[in-house]
């Protein structure tokens, strides 16, 4: 079967539209019904699923990680494993945001401007609150800084995440985007509803999350408790 050119087509249907004035919401529409009249499917692109870690290639790296000795390193991707923090989220927690009482951290506008509260696992706790203190001395604001008192970009996370997988071996690379996911569907694994996974997430609409936080952040709180205690690393 031989086709019109495209170009040339257009300029065919572009004669029999032109004294309709069309705007792009009317051609929008017009090409809508033309689709159906022709039974054409629409395609849409299929989401792939990110290429996050297994447990034992974490385990792989997180040995790598250990034995570096470097403890800011360790603190920055033991919180992204504990919180599914996003980077962009991660470089601009203070260190007053941090709850040692309830074991959890505030995140202020995180993605789309939403704020949340996320856990890390009471072991954590100890490491944690050395570091705090430490940065409080040295006159920080936020819970990583430089050596020089700034702020961590999304490029310099990058870079110790991708050292250490580097170092480790591993063929596939470690983004903080694939930790947070390596947590999220971990916990779904161990039998964590999604309605308690959402609040930490931060995928909900502001409206939704304010309802999420105040129904059920106590019981999602229980059950990452419990689970983390079995967390690989």
């Amino acid at each position: 079967m031989t086709r019109t050119n495209p170009q040339k087509k257009a300029k065919e249907l572009a004669k029999l539209l032109r004294n309709e004035r069309p705007d792009y919401h009317y051609l929008k529409a017009v090409f809508r019904h033309l689709r159906a009249e022709l039974d054409v499917p629409v395609i849409t692109k299929t989401k792939s699923l990110p290429d996050i870690p297994t447990e034992d290639e974490l385990k792989q790296y997180y040995e790598i990680v250990w034995t570096g000795k470097n403890t800011q390193d360790l603190l920055i991707i033991k919180t992204l494993l504990y919180t599914g923090a996003r980077v962009s989220e991660l470089v601009n927690i203070k260190l007053d945001d941090v709850d040692f009482k309830r074991c959890q951290i505030r995140i202020e506008l995180g993605k789309g401007d939403k704020d949340r509260i996320v856990p890390f696992p009471d072991g954590f706790k100890e490491l944690l609150s050395v570091h705090v203190k430490a940065m409080k001395k040295k006159g920080a604001t936020y819970l990583f800084q430089s050596t020089w008192k700034k702020r961590y970009t999304d490029r310099g996370i990058r870079k110790i995440l991708q050292k250490y997988a580097t170092a480790a071996g591993l063929e596939k690379t470690i983004s903080p985007h694939k930790l947070r996911h390596f947590l999220f569907t971990w916990l779904k694994m161990q039998g964590i509803d999604d309605a308690l996974i959402q609040p930490y997430s931060g995928h909900a609409s502001r409206q939704s999350l304010e309802v999420y936080s105040r129904l059920s952040l106590a019981v999602a709180q229980e059950n990452y408790d419990q689970a983390i205690k079995e967390f690989p690393v």
